[in-house]
């Protein structure tokens, strides 16, 4: 029987649990099955990630989603580098999730967060390009009858020197895909690379220019329906009752109906209608049992648990709370981080087919395993049923990852329209309110400086949200959340704490308010870096030492966290005076297994900030496209700023109050800083670069705010502050 038939529908959800939030699973790449593509005559599927068509024309499969920051195209790069195809003739495909299982997961992870992209995927695409160059190799040396180990593959052709014979890929892709896939292949180290690792111009940016790029929100099926959407507004609250009757004769209309036990949808002929009928269907809700919850009694939650007896412990050396106690002299301070919500550009949507037989949705989703799980599970119907068409996504941020209820929601509706394709989209109203949150922390910090000034203790208390606990608490480790610690444990590849102190306790009190946390880009590395950074400021001026000395003091045993910093220190001129009125700011950290630094100049006039610019260092490693890594930096100040500046989600009376961009801010063009990147790869792992710089964004401005007023901003956003 084939493996795929025997898969249920739970034992598939489950599974896909395990990688929504970018943990991965061990697998085999089966290379050693190659299969031919749909109307394989015409386009030979050489292995599972590279069709070659008779024009010469190489499709690449990629399998992680696209969502802006250019992962298709560093794919694609890798790829096409081991296969030493001409670049100006690649293009590319998704995969499906039911393509994926059915091939027992020959593509491996689908989900695409947690900057892991490239950095999970890129030697088992190298491997399948490398493959595919060796079956090309052996296609031509079996045709001329020579060894293939005199044969050569470069740009998009097979040589043979000695008979002066070559042969395009596309003339021999139906004769290389029934050739043996080798058991072995050598990749290319790094420094030959003449596709990866060069500045070449993104793969979607013309389909984007031209209007051709489909999202989402454009899709149009024939026949298709339209749905809008309105869930109650309070956390753990539900339907009560709604009056259909009362707009069932709107223009449009088509029916009303209930999604699960949280929310209400109109269908009709267009959105602006389905919206129009929402908007006047009266509904009660049941508010349910969170009403008197506040930002105040959250955070009143959160302050009790910095000084709590009982926490989990992330990072220990030493016995800091005995040299905190012995010291002479210690220096304490508390710092806040509110929710955070995504934001995307492109609400959350879906659109769905339903018949009893099979299930169908489009979607621009993170994972599109996730999104067929959840398709499956709301159809009721075996994955072997169920089909997801991935899409280009308008931002995910890490809101179309793990949360999958628009997928569930538009299957819903779908079910009580059979037949008919349904598409569903939030409004920005509702794809505020249902968010899930960058969860809200704050944080109590200690530190003992000797007569010297040296810092001799440090206590990091955290008190706050676990995403895990919420999200997946399988991945809970004997009840602790391992990712609260982002950037502040002390070994690993993942976020290593940048500064040696002999005696070291971070520790987390775990307070869990009814609010939905998520994965917001950066996760815990964005406060974490604020309260270290920012904290490692005012003991540098509490010894009256030089910011930057009193981090290097620290860092001796830290060569690569140093090398950021000392590299942004060096461009933004630290050891030379700032312009009149201008003021300078540091702050790094290791996160998503990258080392990144940022050095900021501002000036602060009558309480007006203005960021004049911003030097940005990051060393991930190895890089595959450095003009997109470049505009990664820079998209992600724009996110931390905005989040330093604007960002703050408040509660009140159990709902949140921010529904739209006039109460949730983002930067403006005018507001936005020069921004200069430096890539500093130092070889020998690879690291994320979407994630990580977004967090030394706030750390740096604050830090240079501070020695702008003298004013020690310890909660964000800046809006709430008088800087005069």
């Amino acid at each position: 029987m084939n493996a795929i038939l025997s898969i249920s529908r739970r034992s598939f959800i489950i599974g896909v649990a395990s990688t929504a939030c970018g943990l991965s699973l061990g697998f085999n790449v089966p290379f050693i099955k190659p299969a031919l593509a749909e109307g394989a005559e015409t386009a030979p599927e050489i292995n599972a990630w590279v069709v070659i068509r008779p024009d010469d024309t190489v499709v690449i499969r990629i399998a992680r989603s696209e969502m802006g920051q250019g992962t298709l195209t560093g794919l694609a790069q890798l790829v096409a580098e081991e296969l030493n195809c001409d670049w100006s003739k690649v293009t590319t495909e998704y995969p499906s999730p039911a393509q994926n299982l059915a091939r027992d997961r020959v593509w491996s992870n689908f989900s695409t967060g947690g900057s892991r992209g490239i950095r999970e995927s890129h030697e088992y695409v190298r491997i399948g390009g490398a493959v595919a160059r060796e079956m090309l190799i052996a296609a031509a040396a079996a045709e001329w009858g020579v060894p293939a180990s005199e044969c050569a593959a470069r740009m998009g052709m097979v040589t043979h020197a000695a008979s002066d014979r070559a042969t395009f890929y596309g003339q021999l892709a139906a004769a290389a895909a029934r050739m043996t896939p080798p058991a072995n292949v050598t990749l290319k180290d790094p420094k030959d690379w003449t596709i990866a690792g060069k500045p070449l111009p993104r793969l979607d940016t013309a389909d984007k220019l031209n209007g051709s790029q489909v999202y989402g929100v454009d899709l149009k099926l024939p026949n298709m329906l339209n749905a809008a959407i309105r869930a109650c507004p309070y956390f753990g609250g539900k339907v009560e009752s709604f009056d259909a009757a009362a707009v069932a004769g709107m223009p449009g209309v088509r029916t009303v109906v209930q999604v699960d036990e949280t929310a209400v949808a109109v269908v009709a002929d267009t959105w602006w209608r389905a919206k129009t009928a929402l908007d006047a269907l009266p509904v009660v809700w049941d508010e349910g049992p969170n009403r008197q919850v506040t930002s105040a009694s959250i955070a009143a939650m959160l302050e009790e648990g910095l000084g709590a007896n009982d926490a989990f412990i992330g990072a220990k050396q030493g016995d800091a709370g005995a040299a905190l106690s012995a010291a002479g002299r210690t220096v304490t301070a508390t710092y806040a981080f509110p929710y955070q919500n995504h934001a995307t550009m492109e609400p959350m949507n879906a659109t769905a087919l339903y018949t009893p037989e099979r299930c169908e949705v489009w979607v621009p989703t993170q994972n599109g395993e996730a999104s067929l799980a959840a398709a499956a599970e709301a159809a009721g119907l075996p994955v072997q049923q169920c089909e997801v068409h991935k899409i280009h996504l308008g931002g995910g941020f890490g809101r179309r990852g793990n949360f999958q209820d628009y997928v569930r929601q538009a299957v819903s509706i779908a079910k009580q329209v059979p037949g008919t394709p349904v598409k569903l989209m939030w409004s920005r109203e509702e794809d505020m309110l249902h968010g899930a949150y960058h969860p809200t922390t704050q944080c109590r910090l200690t530190g003992a400086l000797d007569a010297d000034g040296n810092l001799t203790a440090l206590h990091m208390r955290i008190s706050g949200q676990s995403i895990l606990a919420a999200v997946r608490p399988e991945a809970m480790q004997n009840g602790m959340d391992p990712v609260v610690f982002q950037g502040l444990v002390l070994a690993g590849t993942e976020g290593t704490l940048g500064y040696t102190v002999d005696n070291l306790l971070v520790d987390h009190a775990m307070r869990n308010p009814p609010i939905p946390p998520g994965f917001w880009r950066g996760v815990n590395l964005n406060q974490n870096a604020l309260y270290v950074e920012c904290f490692m400021d005012e003991l540098a001026h509490a010894a009256g030492v030089d910011p930057l000395a009193f981090r290097r003091k620290l860092m001796a045993k830290h060569p690569k966290h140093l090398a950021v910093l000392e590299a942004v220190a060096e461009r933004i001129g630290w050891d030379t005076p700032p312009a009149a009125g201008v003021h300078r700011g540091l702050a790094q950290i290791m996160g998503f297994g990258s080392y990144v630094a940022a050095a900021a100049e501002v000036s602060v006039t009558d309480g007006q900030l203005r960021i004049h610019r911003i030097v940005a260092a990051t060393d991930p490693g190895h890089v595959v496209n450095p003009a997109q890594v470049e505009r990664q930096v820079e998209g992600s100040f724009v996110y931390g700023l905005s989040a330093c500046i604007y960002g703050e989600c408040t509660v009140n009376g159990g709902r949140m109050e921010q529904e739209n961009f006039d109460s949730y801010e983002v930067l403006r063009m005018a507001e936005m800083p020069e921004v200069e990147t430096m890539i500093l790869p130092s070889g020998g792992f690879w690291g994320g670069v979407g994630e990580p710089t977004i967090a030394v964004a706030a750390p740096a401005v604050l830090n240079a705010i501070f020695a702008a007023t003298g004013k020690r901003i310890r909660t964000l956003p800046l809006k709430n502050h008088d800087l005069a």
